[in-house]
């Protein structure tokens, strides 16, 4: 962790931004208090990654960007948050030209697992529900077979599905893009054998 950001201190957003450029540590911001960003294990990292994977070879003409677990993405009240995936339709636009503060995610994933702080998970969610550009959300279980996914219908309207069943695929409207679970978990099959039956198996 760089001298400069320290986890739970409080500080200024502009402060907090030129510390993490200059830091090699990742830190997520939330109305001035800094959390640090815990790595991902294994499991949570090749989640990612076939899923990026899978959405990539379905963008059909430059039609937009993946960002794998480093893009920052500028949330509203104050928040500054690392998402696992991150995709954009059309144009990004970043908060100055060092490109690496995203304001108009599409779609955002989060790999959690049951280790991970349930209040961060709802306040996380809550956040990137709350922003304008966001018309999805998925939050990708790493140690169980689950996914819940939230649609946008309109600003006050979300569509909140379970999928848990390995034949299960989910509708990307946004994106025009289906996402199956099979997909999803597709690397992390053999190394959890011991999962739930409704885990990857």
């Amino acid at each position: 962790m760089n001298e400069r950001v320290s986890t739970g201190k409080k500080m200024l957003s502009e402060d907090y931004i030129a510390a993490e450029r200059q830091g090699s540590a990742r830190h997520e911001y939330f109305n001035g208090q800094v959390i640090a960003k815990s790595g991902g294990n294994r499991t949570h990292n090749l989640i990612a990654t076939s899923i990026a994977i899978a959405i990539g070879t379905r963008l059909q003409g430059n039609r937009g960007e993946i960002y794998i677990n480093g893009m920052r993405v500028q949330l509203a009240g104050r928040i500054i948050s690392y998402p696992d995936v991150t995709v954009v339709v059309g144009e990004p636009t970043f908060v100055d030209s060092n490109a690496d503060i995203l304001l108009n995610p599409t779609v955002i994933m989060e790999v959690f697992s049951k280790v991970t702080n349930p209040t961060e998970k709802s306040r996380k969610l809550e956040s990137y529900l709350a922003l304008d550009s966001i018309k999805e959300c998925l939050q990708i279980k790493a140690d169980e077979m689950r996914v819940e996914h939230y649609s946008k219908q309109n600003p006050k309207q979300w569509i909140y599905r379970i999928y848990n069943e390995r034949d299960d695929v989910i509708s990307l409207e946004s994106l025009n893009v289906k996402l199956s679970l099979s997909e999803i978990y597709a690397q992390v099959r053999s190394q959890n054998a011991g999962m739930s039956s409704t885990a990857v198996n």
